[in-house]
């Protein structure tokens, strides 16, 4: 790669003071605010106070941070059964934006924010892109979806707040995309992994060398995406591919970041966001270092205060590197997400680090299950590379079959088709469809 990440690597006098403050410094930090947001939590939603009695908890019975396992979980059933405003901790004329998941599987949830809010998550924001290697005066192409969707607007107020140059495409019309990067000659772009390759399709079918563009730096995140499709993404464009992380429910993206000098894994923002790991299964809490579905216990947030709310992302806590700050390690992929394939656990992260393995295959793939005399059938449609001819393709549905497995341990069928014939998305991209509930 031409573009050298030391390159983007931060003045460390620039940094917030508390992204390299000692641990002791971090904590204390943590405790004060967390005693905050219980007591604000409990005297403002009935949802909290209901489910902090129930449970025998009350925000004085935290001394010391390791005392949060005594409160209850959140889920997003809990939100969804608070809906639109049940969750809220201020009244109406406190509250400045309202945003709300797609509602896809269900009702939305529903998230607000006052002033301060904003102002927090742009600070986060900020700090997440100026870790990604962005820099004031620099352009960036902002794909991510403007809306109710956190996306678009979350980076939009951090790009604002970092003094960059902010360029709000939003997703969708992809050949637009291309003539605009190539028109507008951004450093930075901001969009879904799954969209990012799309919009590399779209440069090869106008004839435009993708290496060729003014990308330096794109961030990516709202979905699950592996290593393998960074490098993937990183050698066509020769630029750096980084993740960020967040979730409506707990701010939207900005809540995690990696550093483009080391790529190891997100820094949590702990001054505004407490981590934990547990088992998805008991609840317990997991030690520091063991993979499990991560909750999240939000420290400064006015309006909805979320207390240790599962996210279903399953990923584990590291010491940091970059930053004090701990990290997560990139996410494998989602508890909601696992599927479970004649009593064997399978994730799209697995099928997806297969496919890349293969340089006869595209990352475009989507996984179709089935029940057929009451057992379940796995079918893996994945598009060849531009080029390969009928015994090319069935040569490699015949070894990714094989690999799924021998490494995976479940039997697939591989459809390998021609390029294009995988519907792309202009998103989060949908790579299961589960039709065993309806044959």
């Amino acid at each position: 790669m031409s573009k050298r990440a030391a390159d983007f690597a931060p003045n460390r006098k620039d940094l917030n003071p508390i992204e390299v403050a000692s641990r002791d410094e971090i904590s204390a930090l943590q405790l004060r605010r967390m005693k905050w947001s219980l007591k604000h939590a409990y005297e403002n939603v009935a949802h909290y106070r209901k489910a902090f009695d129930a449970a025998g908890a009350h925000p004085d019975d935290l001394k010391d941070l390791s005392d949060l396992r005594k409160f209850p979980l959140t889920s997003k059933d809990d939100l969804r059964a608070n809906y639109p405003y049940g969750m809220f901790a201020v009244p109406m004329d406190k509250i400045v934006r309202i945003h709300a998941s797609s509602g896809t599987t269900g009702k939305p949830t529903v998230v607000g924010y006052t002033r301060l809010d904003i102002r927090t998550w742009a600070d986060v924001c900020a700090r997440s892109i100026y870790a990604s290697g962005g820099r004031a005066g620099m352009k960036i192409h902002n794909a991510y979806g403007y809306g109710l969707f956190t996306g678009g607007l979350g980076v939009h107020y951090g790009a604002e707040k970092l003094g960059c140059v902010t360029i709000p495409v939003s997703g969708g019309m992809t050949e637009r995309q291309v003539r605009l990067i190539a028109d507008f000659a951004p450093d930075i772009i901001t969009v879904t992994p799954s969209y990012m390759l799309a919009i590399l399709d779209e440069f090869r079918a106008q004839g435009v060398d993708p290496r060729s563009c003014s990308l330096k730096i794109g961030i990516f995140g709202a979905e699950p995406w592996t290593n393998a499709m960074r490098a993937e993404i990183e050698d066509a464009f020769d630029m750096h591919a980084v993740d960020i992380y967040g979730l409506s429910e707990v701010m939207g993206p900005g809540v995690a970041n990696e550093c483009v000098e080391t790529k190891d894994g997100l820094h949590i923002w702990e001054d505004h966001f407490y981590p934990e790991v547990i088992d998805p299964a008991t609840g317990d809490v997991l030690p520091e270092g063991e993979r499990g579905e991560l909750v999240f216990t939000s420290l400064t947030k006015e309006a909805m205060p979320v207390i240790r709310y599962r996210t279903r992302d399953l990923t584990r806590l590291l010491p940091g590197t970059a930053r004090t700050m701990r990290r997560m390690e990139k996410i494998t992929g989602r508890s909601d997400d696992m599927m479970i394939v004649r009593g064997v656990n399978v994730f799209p992260t697995q099928i997806e680090e297969l496919i890349l393995r293969d340089e006869r295959l595209s990352p475009h793939f989507v996984i179709e299950l089935k029940r057929e005399e009451r057992l379940d059938t796995m079918t893996v449609k994945v598009e060849a590379r531009p080029g390969a001819d009928d015994a090319s393709r069935a040569a490699s549905s015949k070894d990714l079959a094989h690999q799924i497995k021998a490494l995976i341990g479940v039997s697939a069928v591989v459809e390998t088709t021609a390029p294009g014939a995988i519907e792309r998305s202009l998103g989060k991209a949908k790579r299961i469809v589960d039709l065993r509930g309806k044959n």
